[in-house]
């Protein structure tokens, strides 16, 4: 049967995960924060996370046995990376997943692209547009099923044009699930996942039957004001904080401002959610960190190809007021436990070492040292999910 165009705004897909869809010249660019956050982002280093559709995924019903995406893709190169000032290596395509009535059924790449170069030290990028590509799933059984395209979580992704042999009508699929607004670090965002069903916020809501929206961004989960106002104003039923990393991978800020702030984003999310249950996430374990503060960096003597990151930050400094994972931990704690205290009887704290501690750093190593491979993201993502049940 011969390919038809199928409309990707007012027509049956349904782009789920992103929170505003912008037509450009480029194409669709995908919105994980309303143009509102936007204005109020400090740097290119954010607004490049936004737009990079973790979470986001393509949802219709077809009987087609091929389907095109048609897309203009950025993959990050990082600028001047130290101590030569040269630009890191291009990373390799990023996968799409290809779901059928919820199984994986394929994968494929967009091999053209253009390049985001973004100097991480500065929060400066230089966006180098590249052409169209077009990313191609034959492996669909030709029978009405629902279907899901899951974008990768760290290309940004700008959708041109759907094709596909068979009708398309709107899917069922996830009507009437409870919708999960989830909000973390570049662990939240993908990491080292091996595809974007495999990162552990879609693990856990793809096993829990959860519609998600991810706010997980990279480096970029500071406890900024524009997202705690996104997450009041999203529609949910569950909202995730996980909280922590970022500020010591910064280092930020002091305990003294690390708890008032903390305090404020909930206040105001609570704004928008009186009741709704919001679980606060402890940093999982990173030995790292966990008994010293930041900053932390990329180790400049490590290969280009294969990263470590190290810190900075010295034991001692603890005492005059930094922070470390146990020490945020024990932040955390103590202000969920005053605001349950107070009344706020649906909140809980998770300490994110019972989702990835001990026993999975000596199983599931961080390759880099600050971030679990995509073995570790998947036991996350079914851990949490075998946990929600009690904290909500």
């Amino acid at each position: 049967m011969t390919l038809q165009d199928v409309p990707l705004v007012g027509g049956p897909v349904r782009i789920a995960g992103a929170i505003e869809v912008e037509p450009t010249g480029q194409g669709l660019v995908l919105h994980r924060l309303p143009a509102a956050a936007r204005a109020q982002m400090p740097d290119d280093f954010i607004a490049m996370c936004e737009q990079q559709p973790a979470g986001v995924r393509l949802v219709f019903r077809t009987a087609a046995r091929r389907v095109e995406l048609d897309v203009r893709t950025l993959r990050t190169v990082s600028a001047n990376r130290p101590p030569d000032g040269l630009d890191g290596p291009v990373p390799p395509a990023a996968r799409y997943d290809l779901l059928v009535d919820g199984l994986l059924m394929g994968q494929s790449v967009a091999t053209e692209h253009g390049a985001y170069r973004l100097d991480f030290r500065r929060g400066t990028a230089v966006v180098d547009d590249g052409p169209v590509a077009t990313v191609v799933f034959d492996q669909l059984p030709g029978r009405d099923a629902e279907v899901e395209i899951w974008l990768p979580y760290n290309e940004i992704t700008r959708l041109v044009a759907l094709r596909a042999d068979a009708p398309v009508t709107p899917s069922a699929g996830e009507q009437g699930a409870a919708r999960w607004v989830h909000h973390g670090s570049s662990i939240s965002h993908g990491g080292n996942a091996d595809s974007p069903t495999g990162t552990w916020p879609v693990v856990a809501a793809r096993t829990a039957g959860l519609d998600l929206v991810n706010l997980g961004f990279s480096g970029n989960a500071v406890l900024d004001p524009f997202v705690a106002r996104t997450i009041r104003d999203q529609p949910a039923d569950l909202i995730t904080l996980k909280l922590g990393i970022n500020v010591v991978n910064h280092d930020c800020l002091r305990r003294r401002a690390f708890l008032p702030a903390v305090e404020g984003f909930l206040d105001t999310i609570r704004e928008g959610h009186p009741t709704t249950p919001v679980v606060v996430v402890s940093p999982i374990l990173c030995p790292l960190v966990e008994d010293r503060p930041g900053p932390t960096e990329i180790d400049p003597a490590s290969p280009p190809d294969a990263p470590v990151f190290r810190t900075l930050g010295r034991p001692e400094e603890l005492a005059a007021d930094k922070l470390s994972l146990g020490v945020i931990r024990e932040a955390l704690a103590a202000v969920v436990d005053r605001r349950r205290t107070a009344g706020d009887e649906h909140l809980r704290y998770l300490d994110g070492r019972e989702l990835y501690g001990w026993p999975e750093w000596e199983t599931l190593p961080m390759p880099d040292l600050l971030h679990p491979e995509a073995r570790g993201q998947q036991h996350m993502g079914e851990r949490f999910a075998a946990l929600l049940p009690g904290l909500v």
